[in-house]
């Protein structure tokens, strides 16, 4: 409680909001958890009762450990809390172990580590304009983008259901978006490059970060047009940069480097062996890709953030075996958006209800299902509606075609869940209902897409002249 306070500075419904949210998570612990609790609970074991140099070669279960370094260390860490709860749970050979301790280990684990995306949240919130303050506290912008982050449909469902530990890698990339916010450019650069080394997942929007850091930091002032002005460019701030990259990813692979097996750990992050498509799960297509060259004529922090989006929105619908959890690599920097402009709010409501219902098979067991519903619908609600009272003086979110398409979303569930269990197609084709919601997210995220793509060419840049 303390703690909270000093984070928020005297903001109670910030405090109201993480606690609640907290305690949300607590009730969660006793619901099904996917394969994925058996890979962290094998990494915890790899890490604590194998030399480092074993790490990246141990194989005894099939969830080999396939995540940068520093999560190698970060499992590490952890490894020597979980011997005080259960130390069966650290035996490599243990294979699909589970007790009541280690349950509730991992499951707090993935809580305590939160608290840095909570931290994370406060920051993003600090770098909201109150242009649109209303004396209401629930109308603040500040307050609806902290409902949108902290109590996000996805991240509860992936993290304390599926079970992941993506709440502490999305706050060390909310707190360096918060920090170039700030203009605090090196620690933005720090904390982005640590994370890299934490999950490899986010290369995807690392484009995003390297040119708008060339372009806002590496050169120094504007022509009145806002152009470059070419002579300003800066070795100094330059060689900072690389320095930075230069010494995270020396702490991170040095000791790998010394013993001679980065070609194993870079097969490990990187399996090309794997198919194209991760099993119908993302709703993404391979058809087409796009460079995002428009980035390069992205001035300020706002529109860096919608870079960071499009890159990521990019990844996600045109990469390498795609994994579905990636769609809250733009859904979380979406929100930041939304409460600024009604038409980035709407291009957020769409990406985020068709995003989220994408994550409903992750949830197959029949107690989760009035859990996710539950929660989606009222996530969902709650966006819809705080959204509309922010910007109640503009036209409606949706036209006749968005909202047929979303609301195609509640017969396809009862599609999905009630009525194809008890045909004859069950047994003949198993596969359908990941196939049609994955083909029919597939629709609404591409459409997401391609709005906020159109919104960054038609949207005229706001230059800022900066003076050396």
């Amino acid at each position: 409680m303390a703690a909270l306070r000093v984070v928020t500075g005297g903001d109670h419904w910030f405090s109201a909001l993480a606690l609640g949210v907290t305690f949300l998570k607590c009730l969660l612990i006793p619901t099904y958890h996917s394969t994925d609790f058996e890979v962290h609970r094998n990494w915890l074991a790899i890490t604590h009762s194998l030399p480092v140099s074993q790490w990246y070669y141990e194989a005894t279960s099939e969830w080999t450990l396939d995540y940068p370094p520093f999560f190698a260390w970060f499992e590490f860490v952890l490894s020597h809390v979980a011997k005080y709860f259960d130390q069966e749970m650290l035996n490599v050979r243990n294979l699909n172990y589970s007790s009541s301790r280690t349950l509730l280990f991992q499951r707090f684990s993935v809580i305590f580590t939160d608290a840095l995306f909570v931290y994370a949240v406060h920051e993003c919130c600090k770098c909201i304009d109150g242009k649109k303050a209303s004396k209401e506290v629930t109308e603040k912008p500040k307050f609806i983008l902290s409902v949108l982050l902290l109590w996000n449909f996805g991240l509860l469902i992936v993290d304390h259901i599926h079970f992941q530990y993506n709440g502490f890698l999305f706050g060390l990339m909310l707190l360096s978006i918060a920090r170039l916010f700030q203009k605090r450019h090196l620690e933005g650069a720090f904390l982005f490059a640590v994370l890299l080394h934490f999950k490899h997942i986010y290369l995807y929007v690392a484009p995003a970060y390297g040119i708008y850091l060339l372009r806002s930091f590496c050169f120094t002032a504007n022509k009145p047009d806002g152009s470059i002005r070419w002579n300003s460019f800066s070795f100094v701030r330059v060689t900072s940069l690389v320095l930075i990259v230069f010494l995270v990813s020396a702490l991170s692979l040095g000791p790998f480097l010394a013993l001679n097996q980065l070609p194993q750990i870079f097969s490990r992050l990187f399996p090309f062996k794997r198919g194209l498509c991760h099993a119908y799960w993302a709703p993404n297509f391979w058809a087409l890709y796009n460079a995002l060259d428009k980035v390069l004529s992205v001035i300020g922090p706002r529109g860096f953030l919608r870079s960071v989006i499009l890159c990521a929105l990019s990844s996600f619908m045109f990469g390498w075996h795609v994994h579905e959890k990636a769609i809250l690599l733009a859904i979380l920097p979406m929100s930041l958006l939304s409460v600024g402009k009604a038409g980035d709010a709407s291009i957020f409501l769409i990406l985020t209800t068709t995003g989220h219902y994408s994550l409903f098979p992750l949830l197959f067991t029949t107690p989760e299902l009035p859990i996710k519903i539950l929660l989606m619908l009222s996530f969902t609600i709650y966006s819809v509606s705080s959204l509309k009272t922010l910007f109640r003086k503009e036209k409606p979110f949706f036209n006749w075609m968005e909202t047929f398409y979303l609301l195609g979303l509640g017969p396809l569930e009862v599609c999905c869940e009630l009525v194809f269990p008890f045909t004859s197609w069950k047994l003949k084709y198993p596969f359908l209902p990941l196939l049609l919601t994955s083909v029919y997210c597939a629709v609404g995220i591409t459409y997401a897409w391609f709005k906020l793509y159109l919104s960054v060419l038609t949207d005229p840049p706001v230059y800022k002249t900066k003076k050396q």
